[in-house]
């Protein structure tokens, strides 16, 4: 039984930032009651391996619901074949002020300025070896803001190594519109030179470790045309091993007029979804057949996942649409990219 439309329109009630910490801590209680093994199994299993993992099926969690990876166990409940949590940065810092977080229910959509507000990476990781893992675990990281933009790489270096041991892939967050000047690492030198120091870290860990561990790169869906061939011929020449496709939009014309539209901060759900999979079919182009992309953006239905997969995505990642339509989304998502692959 579906409960989550009667339960929408309490949480609805509440400033979004406290419906999200209600609604993961009623995710917590249910995870010690039967209903977590029922959801689970009501989800399409439907194996894939990307990236050397193999994941129970293509449905992920996005980064940003579970910053502090302090909620593993309940999300694992409701059946994703991946969960990200993060984005984490070195150092614990607040974030934003609040307001930080608006609903644009008319268009499904939020808007977010959160600002990468995290309790820091150590935290994190304490959650994280405390909590059972069903499923592959990526981590997400970001820079700290006081971190000037010419030393980024100091910070995602330092994220990368603290991570390495727990993650089962490392994604690395460029393209959040809520740190200055983040954007700016996307492309030009900037960008070949965050990726060389990451590569190099990578292999100094693989080396120490003798585990290799996939990095993906998160990129924003405001990237212009022309900056694709550069953007991908980096991607490849420097052995990233994944693309995530796409972050928040800054852009307004799809909710122009509505309230709080005007609000500072990325906007995500249904008015980013055709602009997401214009970005998987441009990257899917370019890129080597077998180079994964992990599609997110306006996923709010079975259709829409199954049309980002048309495009080139090998795996899909939900968020504003769970806000939406509740445990139910991944249910309808997993079963209709299973029904796609028959």
């Amino acid at each position: 039984m579906n409960l989550y439309p009667l339960v929408r329109p309490l949480l609805f009630r509440l400033d979004p930032e406290t419906a999200h910490r209600v609604t993961l801590t009623l995710l917590d209680l249910a995870a010690r009651t039967p209903w977590c093994g029922m959801q689970r199994r009501g989800v399409s299993a439907d194996p894939i391996t990307v990236m050397g993992l193999e994941f129970p099926n293509r449905v992920g969690l996005a980064a940003g619901l579970d910053k502090n990876a302090a909620h593993i166990t309940g999300l694992s409940c409701l059946g994703f074949g991946f969960l990200e949590v993060g984005t984490l940065t070195p150092r614990a810092q607040p974030g934003n002020p609040a307001p930080r977080l608006f609903r644009l229910a008319d268009a499904e959509a939020l808007i977010n300025r959160m600002g990468f507000n995290n309790d820091g990476i150590e935290s994190a990781l304490a959650n994280i070896a405390a909590a059972p893992r069903s499923v592959p675990l990526g981590i997400n990281l970001g820079k700290n803001f006081d971190t000037p933009i010419e030393a980024a790489i100091d910070d995602y270096r330092a994220g990368l190594a603290a991570v390495y041991d727990q993650a089962d892939y490392v994604t690395i967050n460029i393209s959040s519109p809520n740190t200055a000047n983040l954007r700016n690492l996307q492309g030009g030198e900037a960008f070949t030179a965050l990726l060389a120091g990451l590569v190099e870290e990578r292999e100094r860990l693989r080396e120490d470790s003798g585990r290799q561990v996939p990095l993906a790169i998160k990129i924003a869906p405001d990237i212009e045309d022309e900056e694709f061939p550069a953007l991908v011929d980096a991607l490849v020449a420097h052995g990233i091993d994944a693309v995530i496709a796409t972050n928040t939009t800054t852009g307004r014309p799809l909710v122009s007029g509505l309230p709080q539209a005007d609000e500072a901060g990325g906007l995500s759900g249904r008015p980013v979804r055709e602009r997401s999979t214009e970005v998987i079919a441009a990257l899917r182009e370019r890129l080597p057949e077998d180079f994964p992309i992990i599609g997110v953006g306006g996923i709010d239905s079975g259709e829409a996942a199954v049309e980002k997969i048309q495009a080139g995505a090998d795996l899909v990642q939900v968020y504003t649409g769970l806000i939406y339509h509740g445990p139910q989304l991944i249910r309808d998502v997993a079963c209709a990219l299973a029904e796609s692959d028959d």
